[in-house]
């Protein structure tokens, strides 16, 4: 499987989920959307990426995650199309896009996204993120299948590696640290100093913390559909090193974008 494919079998999943009779007024577990505010969400930001991965420019709300959720407010506003059954063909149509219009560019393009500037491929990879994430909480409420696999986790990390610094919150002021990350066979640092943190391929330093974590666990954790101690009594994830009890509080440190 390819970048390529993980998208569009993604975006074609929800929309599966969305045309088998489901309830747009389903309310999602643990949030304030319902189930078709998250499709029209989805077909919204598939339509801004693939815009984005043509070349256009898509200013959307200042790059933090309260900005892009007050631009996320705003532009449910405006669109009031609900229709399960219709969301769910946008979805699938402008994953499609995406991948049509990146595919004419080089990977290493630089575009300028909803979280800061990256390059195409990993413009694929957010895309990828987004869907996972929404995709995730629609399959929860509709009490069907989810597509979040270990697979597809593979794909989000070059997002998820650029977004860290991005969306790190007050709990990290000061933070002077060192872990590395074991997430399935994918393997990076986040060093923080002076509560900024860099991520980079190995630890610049002898780790303080290694975590060791079951991608789909890694994922939803960093996404917020999951915490900590859920992820830990799942015996999904295993932390060691000099501080240890930094796994814990790893993260607390940043805003789910």
């Amino acid at each position: 499987m390819t970048p390529e494919d993980a998208i569009v079998a993604t975006a074609d999943r929800i929309a599966e989920l969305l045309a088998a009779g489901a309830d747009p007024q389903t309310p999602l577990p643990g949030a304030q959307w319902t189930v078709g505010e998250a499709a029209a969400h989805l077909a919204l930001a598939g339509k801004l990426m693939a815009d984005i991965g043509g070349g256009e420019a898509r200013p959307y709300g200042d790059g933090t995650p309260s900005g892009l959720a007050a631009a996320n407010r705003a532009a449910l506003t405006a669109f009031p199309q609900r229709d399960p059954v219709l969301l769910g063909a946008k979805i699938a149509d402008t994953a499609r896009a995406f991948v049509t219009a990146a595919a004419a560019r080089s990977p290493r393009d630089a575009v300028l996204t909803p979280m800061g500037p990256m390059d195409v491929a990993t413009l694929g990879s957010y895309l990828l993120t987004h869907l996972l994430g929404h995709g995730y909480d629609i399959a929860i409420a509709l009490r069907g299948r989810h597509m979040v696999t270990r697979e597809m986790v593979a794909f989000t990390l070059p997002f998820m590696r650029l977004a860290m610094p991005r969306v790190v919150n007050a709990d990290a002021a000061d933070h002077q640290a060192c872990y590395l990350l074991r997430i399935g066979r994918d393997r990076f640092a986040v060093a923080f100093a002076n509560g900024v943190p860099t991520v980079t391929d190995a630890p610049p330093r002898r780790p303080d913390c290694t975590i060791a974590i079951d991608p789909v666990a890694f994922l939803l954790l960093a996404l917020g559909r999951w915490t900590a101690p859920a992820a830990m009594a799942r015996a999904k994830v295993v932390v060691w090193g000099r501080k240890p009890w930094l796994g814990l509080r790893f993260p607390l440190l940043f805003t789910a974008p």
